[in-house]
């Protein structure tokens, strides 16, 4: 788990090499061998794997094919996922994409690229609309309220941001989004009518396509667990294989790398999922809400 992108010198220890990195020291402690018997199948120093287990460096095919032997791993589909998540990790190190112009700080920086490589998400958020979702107009209502002191440039440039990452919504192999939104988020306290309805109406088109399905977690389904936190589960293969989790603190942000961490979170996400209005009936809750602005 961490809470921020580190740095060593130039090289960057990014999520999925963290996560790649961390699925490989699970492999080598269960078989009992140290990072001295990884280095010599290698015919590397030790000091080559703790940078591969620590995500500071991409990893080459060979190698993990290597180690996943020593490692006893022979599993085509374990070995594979393993790989695909290396394949991801290269791919992000070295693209160059809209965001690489943004001005994103902390993990944000390193979120929107992993948002554009991934397959799908499940996003819940505890207060606001899912910034995937977010209008336009939404999102520069949002930006003067919780940074009332920042530039109007500055809060431009954050609601383009918005809308440019929208479009992996909307591209041939489009990202599959699954969001949960609870009625506090859809009331939009304090908005002005026109910029809620905007967004209400939005979400219905969303919602209209395949890749993307809408709940609603209305007030009368009482407390949940996942009203604690907001959390995007982030899925790079198969399902469940090699996800990772961004949480939004208060005041800060963090990454949820390990396995049972993530597979806990998506565990949250679905138990969610079960008590929210299905589909059709979040449709109507959403539409009933537009009529009353």
């Amino acid at each position: 788990m961490t809470t921020s992108q580190p740095m060593q010198g130039n090289s960057t220890s990014t999520v999925l090499g963290r996560r790649l990195g961390g699925e490989l020291t699970k492999l080598r402690t269960a078989a009992g061998l140290t990072q001295t018997h990884a280095a010599k199948v290698l015919t590397g120093s030790t000091t080559k794997v703790a940078k591969m287990e620590g995500g500071w460096v991409p990893m080459r095919d060979p190698d993990i094919r290597a180690l996943c032997e020593l490692y006893g791993l022979s599993d085509p589909a374990a070995v594979g996922g393993l790989l695909e998540l290396a394949r991801i990790d290269r791919e992000r190190r070295k693209a160059k994409g809209w965001w690489n112009e943004a001005a994103f700080t902390g993990t944000m920086k390193e979120y929107v690229p992993l948002e554009s490589a991934a397959t799908a998400i499940k996003a819940w958020q505890v207060s606001f609309i899912p910034g995937l979702l977010q209008t336009v107009g939404y999102a520069r209502s949002l930006r003067r309220v919780t940074v009332p002191e920042e530039h109007p440039d500055r809060t431009e440039e954050f609601a383009a941001s918005r809308a440019a990452r929208q479009r992996r919504l909307s591209e041939d192999s489009p990202l599959s989004l699954w969001a949960i939104i609870p009625e506090a988020a859809l009331r939009i306290p304090g908005a002005e009518p026109e910029v809620a309805s905007e967004q209400l109406s939005s979400l219905l088109d969303w919602g209209e396509r395949p890749n993307v399905t809408i709940q609603v977690l209305p007030f009368s389904a009482g407390l949940a667990a996942s009203l604690t936190g907001s959390f995007n589960v982030l899925s790079f293969a198969e399902p469940g294989a090699m996800d990772v989790v961004y949480m939004e603190l208060p005041l800060s942000e963090m990454w949820v790398e390990g396995g049972d961490g993530a597979a806990q979170h998506a565990k949250l996400f679905d138990e969610t999922a079960r008590i929210a209005l299905p589909e059709a009936e979040s449709r109507t809750f959403i539409r009933a809400l537009i009529k009353k602005l």
